[in-house]
């Protein structure tokens, strides 16, 4: 009898927990599709800065940039084609970096090869391609988690916390202002690359509003070309504002612009029936000069500075989901939500006219 459990036993480790074990394993290798700016940088921060993960593999169209991102973080191997990355036995999660429009297809890959997925924000650019992408996920029931960075950062988080926990007493209005310091290249810009203004900066303050709020009713927005004539013949716009009503009856503002000109500016503020919160800085560094008539600080110059600590906490939480069998905290459905207030408000802005979410 102890022959035939010693054989039962070895059965069920070599059958049953060995194929469960890639995500109970204390380093996970991890597979980055995309080596563009930011996937460098996620490159960087996956082979140095992540507990449990190691950057086993990278991927990218271009040979030589996959190469040298493979070289400069130590990973062991490098490919041109995402396919052989998602299919590599020895991956165990895969990190989408690519541009928007290439979510769906190596989203979709990577499920259907059993990775778990963590997917830069946002999640597709039509609900169409978004909605596959959740079904992808759902029938084949691999971890996904969307990168919406701004509920990892600090002051967001404390936030968030300060609220559930009643210190402004019931949220009433929100408002979220991003402001780019200077637009990215027209070519960038296109609808048809970006997805667009609110698709692609509006993203984030959409899903803070539903984080901090709840779900939008509906959105009445105006945008224009005020600053960038050049951006005129895209089909977009360099400035916007989309006033928001909640599914509970509290309302929002989101202003969104191409031309902050002095710096990177991001804040939000909640207010509540007991008091309000403000997120947010503009100065980079705690250094101020008082003269006559004047003071002085620097500014934020962009995004991968304002938020870096947020991109890192984000992938070091994803890390954790899997090795500790935690839920993602931010999934497909959250991705496809904020996606169709993005989607009312560029249709609310085209029409000029209030749009149900």
């Amino acid at each position: 009898m102890e022959s035939i459990a010693g054989q039962l036993f070895v059965w069920f480790v070599c059958f049953v927990v060995l194929p469960l074990s890639p995500l109970m394993k204390s380093k996970l290798n991890v597979g980055l599709v995309g080596v563009g700016r930011m996937g460098l940088a996620y490159a960087r921060y996956l082979s140095s800065r992540v507990p449990g993960a190691t950057l086993y593999a990278v991927s990218d169209v271009r040979a030589d940039a996959a190469e040298s991102v493979r070289a400069e973080c130590g990973a062991a191997k490098a490919y041109t084609d995402y396919h052989a990355l998602v299919t590599d036995p020895a991956v165990d999660a895969v990190v989408v970096m690519t541009p928007t429009k290439l979510h769906l297809d190596v989203v979709v890959a990577a499920a259907r090869a059993g990775k778990a997925i963590f997917c830069e924000k946002p999640l597709a650019l039509t609900i169409e391609d978004a909605t596959r992408m959740h079904e992808a996920v759902a029938t084949s029931g691999v971890f996904f988690q969307l990168g919406f960075m701004r509920r990892f950062d600090a002051g967001y988080a404390a936030a968030k916390r300060k609220i559930d926990a009643g210190v402004i007493g019931k949220p009433c209005v929100f408002k979220s202002t991003s402001k780019d310091k200077e637009r990215p290249s027209v070519d960038y810009l296109r609808p048809e690359n970006s997805g667009g203004l609110f698709i692609d900066m509006g993203i984030h303050d959409f899903d803070l509003a539903r984080w901090f709020i709840g779900d939008v009713a509906s959105v009445y927005s105006t945008g224009g070309v005020l600053a960038y004539p050049e951006m005129a013949g895209i089909g977009d716009w360099d400035n916007a504002i989309s006033n928001l009503r909640f599914t509970n009856g509290c309302i929002g503002v989101v202003t969104l612009s191409r031309n902050g000109i002095y710096g990177y500016g991001i804040h939000t503020e909640i207010v509540g029936t007991e008091g309000t919160i403000q997120i947010g800085y503009d100065r980079e560094t705690p250094v101020r000069v008082l003269r006559k008539d004047t003071v002085e600080h620097d500014t934020i110059p962009g995004f991968y500075e304002r938020f870096e600590d947020a991109y890192i906490a984000q992938l070091q939480d994803f890390v954790r989901n899997l090795t500790e069998g935690r839920p993602p905290p931010i999934t497909t459905a959250d991705g496809i939500a904020a996606q169709r207030i993005a989607n009312a408000a560029t249709r609310s802005a085209q029409e000029n006219r209030v749009v149900e979410v």
